[in-house]
């Protein structure tokens, strides 16, 4: 008696699904990804060298390998830094043209002169970790956002980041509604009064 072959199977059709499944999965899937300091890069620089800076007007920062904090040559507390880069920004301590009409500072002669001069300067060691230098780039920036959203209550009634986040969430279509560009006017408005001078570059110290 003749034994019946086995049925043969069909792996046409499997190779098809397995084949729209893999598509499937690359289509859907995400993958995390590191992101770093959410930075815009400054202009490129022209040939002649920047103008030199009054050194009342330098808040130096200084990340040591041993990952500890020195701010104009002293030992703080990186709880501190904050309010200490807040106290400097907002000094206010120029004269006539130098002087910082909404400044709610100290005002002193030896600080800086008005936001728009005050530069806080960032040195790292090389040796210092990647962590540490992340923590206080965040907490000098937060001081800018800060002196930002105290501002911009006191002028529009709702804080810098809100007004930030609703001007991203702007849809494409409505970017040129009246709406949509008074709040940029209004968020410009803003960064001119604390414009965000963090510089990771040794400023040239007028003599």
């Amino acid at each position: 008696m003749a034994r019946r072959a086995a049925p043969e199977v069909n792996a046409g059709s499997m190779a098809d699904i397995a084949f729209l499944l893999l598509i499937f999965f690359l289509v859907t899937t995400t993958i995390e990804v590191d992101s770093g300091i959410v930075s815009k890069l400054p202009p490129e620089a022209p040939d002649a060298p920047p103008p030199p800076v009054k050194k009342k007007n330098i808040f130096q920062v200084l990340v040591n390998k041993d990952n500890q904090l020195l701010v104009e040559e002293e030992l703080m507390e990186l709880k501190d830094l904050t309010d200490a880069a807040v106290a400097f920004i907002d000094n206010g301590g120029g004269e006539g043209k130098s002087g910082c009409a909404y400044c709610e500072g100290e005002r002193s002669p030896e600080s800086s002169d008005n936001p728009k001069k005050a530069i806080v300067s960032l040195v790292n060691d090389r040796q210092a970790t990647y962590d540490y230098y992340i923590t206080v780039t965040n907490e000098l920036v937060r001081a800018y956002t800060i002196l930002r959203n105290r501002a911009a209550t006191q002028r529009y009634g709702e804080t810098y980041e809100s007004m930030y986040a609703r001007y991203k969430d702007t849809q494409e279509a409505d970017k040129e509604t009246p709406e949509y560009l008074e709040l940029e006017k209004r968020l410009d408005v803003i960064r001119e009064l604390y414009p965000r001078n963090l510089s990771e570059a040794e400023p040239q110290v007028a003599g």
